[in-house]
């Protein structure tokens, strides 16, 4: 069990949800995903409830447009391809790997407002922050 209490002082001092104050017991905290327990974890499905409502737009938009104005969809040329292709076969695909360099962004940007740090390896594993933010014991 990792003794909280005492941080070395060349520690760099992180927010409530880095995992070393020792508040928040990471890994007997329920998970659930519509109440987190942690800042981290709220943060964290933010992004992912985002990613997945813009992806779900990028992939169902184009085919509920088709059928919903499908005169419109077919008869606009872009490029030299009819809308809903365009939008369907090349948007979506495009728009999913767009989706990921924002999540992997998103996720980054977390991981150093919380002080997860991937990078850093140590010899001892005490105090080291796990991939959720918390402290692994």
């Amino acid at each position: 069990m990792t003794d909280t209490d005492t941080q070395r002082s060349d520690e760099p001092q992180v927010r409530s949800d880095g995992g070393r104050d020792g508040s928040v017991d990471y890994l007997n905290s329920e998970v659930n995903i519509f109440k987190p327990s942690t800042p981290f974890m709220r943060d964290h499905l933010r992004v992912v409830w985002a990613m997945f409502a813009a992806w779900a737009l990028i992939v169902f938009g184009p085919v509920t447009a088709t059928y919903l104005a499908t005169d419109l969809m077919t008869s606009v040329t872009v490029i030299g391809f009819p809308l809903h292709y365009l939008l369907t076969a090349i948007g979506a695909p495009l728009g999913a790997l767009v989706l990921s360099l924002v999540y992997a962004r998103k996720r980054d940007a977390l991981d150093e407002k919380y002080g997860v740090d991937h990078s850093a390896t140590r010899q001892s594993t005490e105090g080291t922050p796990a991939a959720d933010g918390g402290v692994e014991k």
